[in-house]
């Protein structure tokens, strides 16, 4: 693909840093930035950061388009990492003319960037970018795990047009459809009716109460482990800890568990897409979300570089398996835990009533999972995915 006409190349000294301001040591000195009057073989690159100014059918935000370059700003006077990872800045996307043209643009970067083994992280612009994000699967006919960090399902209706609050349908009604699962991580109940949440449920998409995750937050860690793509919206954390969000509310996650979570996205072996959303430079104080978003990032690639490669179970002397009965399942629940890393899956059944055959789904899950099996019950996170897998 050749890429020249689509960005706008940016580099240290267009985000307001120089030279002389950085220690050698630090992502501004480290981060490889596209110029478009060089031949770029994308495959140098592990990761490409790509910024979207791209606000058009956000909701009461439209400063989010300012996003890209203050991010920058704030992660590039970071300091790298101690192994090496090639990343390299594409810088900021030519928007269309149309924001269909801009959805048309970024999907089709996405995808080049996919079937390259290039992770895009994707710096909005609107939550609303995270539909083009689920395009580029598409384009490429790759079944694709959605989780959003968002306290709200964004869900929308099927009749409204695309919006930065109502994009959800938009790909679930997508035909063909390539998505095969949501998960939605610290919703908060009352930024959601009642009947948005029952969808959700009769969808079996998975669902976590900011609550609930925050009372455990390593559970987060095998719905994060099970995604393709994950989009957060930054008023998913609390006010004191983003002011820069018009739709952040004073509860919501703390700065470190954000970037906990992040760093679980980053360890995902099956990861390849990450974006983050709704940052509103105007809003913020003293570059406190700036700074914020720059530390997600910086975890979601420390993560990456301490991926194990331990989901595609090529060697099965590698995990110990544990057979539990339950009352109520038709055979036994099976568990696999990984010697290297004592991460856990669970086997799903999916039956083929025509030709009577069962293949088997390898869900990420955790200890509890386990543990709520040995006492005689059904894990909630098995249900969901049983039932959806042989809807």
């Amino acid at each position: 693909m050749n890429f020249s006409p689509l960005f706008e190349p940016v580099d240290i000294t267009t985000i307001g840093l120089t030279p002389e301001m950085l220690h050698p040591d630090q992502l501004g000195s480290y981060v490889m930035f596209y110029n478009p009057e060089e031949t770029l073989d994308i495959q140098e690159a592990e990761m490409a950061i790509i910024g979207v100014p791209e606000s058009r059918n956000s909701f009461q935000n439209e400063s989010c388009s300012m996003a890209p370059d203050e991010i920058r700003r704030q992660f590039y006077q970071l300091y790298k990492w101690k192994s090496n990872v090639r990343i390299i800045d594409m810088g900021n996307l030519r928007i269309g003319q149309m924001i269909e043209d801009t959805y048309e643009i970024l999907s089709d970067i996405v995808a080049d960037l996919l079937e390259n083994n290039v992770i895009p992280i994707i710096l909005g612009g609107s939550n609303d970018l995270a539909f083009a994000n689920y395009r580029g699967y598409e384009k490429i006919e790759r079944v694709a795990n959605l989780v959003a960090v968002d306290p709200r399902f964004d869900l929308g209706d099927e009749n409204q047009p695309i919006r930065s609050d109502a994009y959800l349908n938009k790909m679930v009604l997508q035909q063909p459809n390539f998505l095969l699962n949501y998960a939605n991580i610290g919703f908060q109940s009352y930024m959601n009716s009642p009947q948005t949440a029952q969808l959700m449920e009769d969808l079996f998409f998975e669902t976590y109460r900011v609550g609930s995750v925050r009372k455990s937050l390593e559970e987060a860690e095998p719905i994060v482990r099970n995604a393709d793509m994950l989009s957060i919206d930054i008023s998913a954390v609390r006010r004191p800890d983003a002011p820069g969000c018009p739709h952040a509310s004073s509860n919501g996650f703390y700065g470190e568990e954000i970037c906990q979570i992040a760093k679980y996205a980053g360890v995902s072996d099956k990861l390849t897409s990450f974006g983050i959303y709704e940052y509103d430079p105007t809003l913020d104080y003293s570059n406190q979300t700036s700074q914020l978003i720059g530390h997600i990032l910086w975890y979601f690639v420390e993560g990456y570089i301490n991926r194990q490669h331990d989901h595609l179970f090529k060697n099965k002397q590698d995990y110990i398996q544990y057979n539990v009965a339950v009352s109520g399942a038709l055979d036994e629940l099976v568990f696999f835990c990984s010697k290297k890393t004592g991460r856990w899956w669970m086997l799903i059944p999916i039956v083929n009533l025509e030709n009577n055959v069962t293949q088997h789904y390898y869900l990420p899950c955790s200890k509890h999972d386990y543990d709520m099996a040995c006492e005689d019950k059904i894990p909630d996170r098995w249900w969901k995915a049983y039932n959806k897998l042989n809807h």
